[in-house]
């Protein structure tokens, strides 16, 4: 296996590469270039494997990125023949093909590298743990650059189109299911941790629904799930569906009228960004409306991460300007100050960090109305270039959902509290106006949302200043 960074395996790993990656051949010879050898691409497949996680990965990646991309020179010399095309008014041929030839220069020669590596047995598997790689490193601040990040796009690219809806397979969960498949749904579970195997069984049995895509090439691995409640109303919390459970029963399908996403887990990270969610909870909902036509209203249950973060982010800002916070009434912060006995911005932020006000029930009824209204604006009204900026709030509204009731103490767990004080959100999904919805959404940036949510909107508007 090839050792760290020294100079011989950067000699090494830069021999790989010009080994590996296949020259670009010449425009007009590039319907007959010879297919690269399989054995280069799986060798390059067992040397990246064998390479430590981390830096090592990083390296190569970085070389990859660097010195295998696009020919700028070529790229400057075919604009320029496409703008002379124009300027000379050539027939209409003669700038197609200018501008043919400009786009096939345009490819990165390490584009080449992933198209062989697709076509391998275990390929498609091998770059999706390589764009995981990639994202990590992103995130790490491991691998960085202009490079990087253009190669991290172009291969997101690919995978959109490799990971298209016309090669995944929808596929049920049940406690049938094998061993090997209930774990790896068990492992993926991010929204709300899977504690045991009773546990587990539950959220496959009777009122429960677990769905998730395979691709043809990597079957039987779940690349995304999505968990349903089958109930008979928008639940509004999540206890009442993870926690609290009643025995084992059979379905009474009579008592089903409404169907709650709750969890949506992506178990690929090098999938990120690759449009499966939207899909997956499309193709749910056709699948659920065959099997029980009386299903009327469809919704989720969504956790609202950053919201303690953007709150404890406010109070701070707020007490190192003023003096004193302006996000809640004059009686809400008496009432806060006489219930702790303390009137300054920093006890109630120290409160927020470590879970600690939850425990008393006055100050959960004092601090039950200001928080609705300023996690209302936050959904609502707190923006990413024009987009909501709550991740989660975002991907159900460009699926053209209604934001539909924000639920108080919806989520009562350590992380729950932690991460949106406890509370949750349900995305409505009214099936005859999503596609509406969802253009008005990604068009205008328009957020559809219920009376609830909009009321507590103008409260936040009425009583707290940003």
């Amino acid at each position: 296996a090839p050792a760290g960074s020294s100079t011989a395996s950067v000699a090494g790993m830069e021999e790989l590469l010009s080994r590996s990656v296949p020259p670009l051949p010449p425009y007009e010879t590039k319907e007959k270039a010879p297919p690269p050898a399989e054995l280069r691409s799986a060798e390059f497949v067992r040397y990246y494997r064998a390479l430590e996680a981390g830096p090592p990965r990083a390296e190569l990646l970085t070389r990859l990125a660097r010195d295998f991309g696009v020919d700028h020179g070529r790229v400057a010399e075919f604009s320029a023949k496409v703008l002379q095309a124009r300027e000379q008014q050539r027939e209409l041929g003669a700038l197609l093909q200018a501008e043919d030839r400009l786009r096939y220069y345009l490819n990165p020669q390490y584009r080449g590298l992933f198209q062989h590596l697709g076509r391998l047995e275990g390929g498609l598997r091998f770059l999706v743990e390589l764009r995981g790689d990639l994202m990590e490193g992103l995130a790490t601040k491991a691998v960085d650059g202009p490079h990087v990040k253009e190669m991290n796009g172009v291969l997101k690219n690919m995978l959109s189109e490799w990971f298209s809806t016309g090669f995944l397979n929808l596929e049920r969960v049940t406690w049938q299911s094998s061993c090997e498949v209930l774990q790896k749904i068990s492992d993926s579970e991010a929204v709300h941790p899977v504690r045991n195997w009773v546990d587990m069984k539950r959220r496959v049995g009777s009122y429960r629904r677990c769905y998730f895509f395979s691709h043809c090439a990597i079957p039987g691995e779940p690349l995304i799930v999505l968990h349903v409640a089958l109930t008979s109303d928008i639940s509004s919390s999540i206890q009442a569906i993870v926690k609290e459970v009643p025995p084992l029963e059979t379905e009474d399908t009579d008592k089903i009228t409404t169907a709650i996403f709750y969890s949506i887990s992506l178990t690929q990270q090098g999938l990120q960004g690759v449009e499966l969610g939207t899909y997956l909870i499309k193709r749910v909902v056709k699948e659920l409306q065959k099997e029980l036509p009386q299903i009327k209203a469809f919704s989720s249950l969504s956790p609202i991460p950053g919201f303690t973060k953007w709150l404890v982010g406010l109070l701070s800002s707020q007490a190192k300007e003023l003096e004193r916070n302006e996000l809640f009434t004059e009686s809400e912060w008496q009432e806060i100050s006489e219930i702790t006995g303390d009137s300054t911005t920093e006890m109630l932020k120290k409160l927020l960090n470590n879970n600690e006000w939850v425990r008393s029930e006055k100050l959960v009824e004092v601090l039950h109305s200001p928080f609705m209204r300023l996690c209302a604006w936050y959904l609502y009204g707190e923006k990413h270039r024009g987009y909501a900026l709550n991740p989660v709030a975002n991907f159900h509204l460009q699926n053209g959902s209604v934001m539909w009731r924000i639920n108080w103490m919806a989520d009562t767990s350590p992380r729950g509290i932690a991460a949106s004080c406890g509370m949750m959100v349900n995305y409505r999904y009214f099936l005859e106006d999503t596609a509406s919805n969802s253009a008005a959404y990604l068009g205008t940036k328009q957020i559809k949302a219920s009376e609830q949510v909009l009321s507590l909107v103008s409260q936040f508007q009425q009583n707290s200043k940003l």
